[in-house]
């Protein structure tokens, strides 16, 4: 049994709890939280041993990992006091606010020869393992431009702040929604050279964002235009959708379905014919043995469990995180710049003009 603690009991920790109480190869030993209210619950209905202070429970609790899902400000110190305990970590995203500090966090759980994971879900789910598998196989040629989207309604007007809508707590739309996108990109491209034309714009938020968008540079002359926002009622709950054009095809994938576009056969997926191909999240999803809210939260964290175990790495990593929180810096240095006029733009030599606009140095 791999010996377990979860930290933090709000929404998503709520979830992780439930989740990892269920888990067949899982003992919960402990959880965390400064609710003391809550823990008296947790503690007289399920007999878990509670803890308000994390330092203690970390000194007192023999563990193997720890769920963390608390604000995303705390993450660094606690992640690293779990590291340097010798305890393998699973954190909730955004990884940290600062690329510098996900690269160190990252540098450091590789010399422990720890597990660690950090909780972009989307990769747990059915129908972007298959967009990722689709793209690998060259069904649809180069691919030339991707629309990477998230729209949900979380600020609808201006009221009292909580932690995610407070830049140094939460990091805003910019880290909460436009986290995720970006994570898939990184997944299936890699890293990208440079942004340009970023907006983060506050709609509601006093604090922070509420709307991010932006263009990324990949290599091969690749481009993906970012379109995120968390003010946006019209969606009932947060969904998030990719688009690729390629040579050969298109393909569009979102929390449902995968669409797939082929202009010839590709030996490569037979099962996908010219033209038109549906396929849905039940045709390709594995059966979980818990399910709640959606069966990639289950899958993340028998991902977990199970390299935990087998002291094998995790696929989502603090190392693939950080790529993420890279990009966010880019684009938060890349919109503080502000625009520049045509007639600056004209008097800037082409690769300084191409370097300014993309955000190099």
């Amino acid at each position: 049994m791999v010996r377990i603690a979860v930290v933090g009991l709000g929404k998503m920790g709520i979830s992780h709890l439930s989740v990892v109480r269920a888990h067949p190869d899982v003992e919960l030993v402990a959880v965390c939280d400064t609710a003391g209210f809550l823990l008296d619950g947790l503690k007289k209905y399920t007999g878990l041993q509670t803890y308000t202070d994390f330092s203690k429970m970390l000194a007192e609790v023999a563990l193997d990992g720890v769920v963390l899902a608390t604000p995303s400000a705390s993450h660094v110190d606690m992640v690293r006091a779990c590291l340097e305990k010798g305890v393998a970590v699973f954190c909730e995203k955004p990884f940290t606010l600062s690329p510098q500090e996900s690269e160190e966090l990252a540098t450091l759980a590789k010399a422990k020869g720890l597990q660690n994971q950090v909780g972009y879900h989307y990769r747990f789910v059915g129908t972007f393992q298959e967009a990722k598998r689709l793209l690998d196989s060259g069904a649809i040629g180069t691919v030339s431009h991707v629309l990477a989207e998230a729209y949900g309604p979380v600020v609808l007007k201006p009221k009292g702040t909580t932690w995610r809508t407070q830049r140094k707590a939460g990091g805003g739309c910019l880290y909460d929604y436009a986290a995720h996108p970006i994570n898939l990109l990184n997944w299936y491209f890699g890293d990208p050279e440079a942004v340009g034309g970023t907006r983060l714009n506050k709609i509601f938020s006093a604090d922070t964002d509420d709307e991010v968008y932006s263009t990324l540079y990949f290599p091969g002359d690749l481009t993906a235009q970012l379109s995120v926002n968390w003010s946006d009622e019209s969606h009932r709950k947060m969904t998030t959708r990719m688009t690729f054009w390629g040579t050969k095809g298109r393909i569009f994938a979102d929390r449902q379905e995968i669409q797939v576009y082929l202009r010839e056969p590709s030996d490569a997926v037979p099962e996908y014919k010219a033209g038109w191909t549906v396929k849905y999240i039940t045709e390709l999803t594995d059966n979980v043995w818990f399910y709640l809210r959606g069966e990639e939260y289950s899958a993340q964290i028998d991902h977990f469990v199970r390299s935990v175990a087998a002291k094998s790495e995790c696929s989502n990593s603090f190392e693939s995180a950080a790529s993420t929180d890279r990009v966010i810096g880019m684009l938060l240095a890349d919109d503080a710049t502000g625009p520049r006029s045509s007639a600056v733009a004209a008097a800037a030599p082409k690769e300084a003009k191409r370097r300014f606009f993309f955000g190099r140095n």
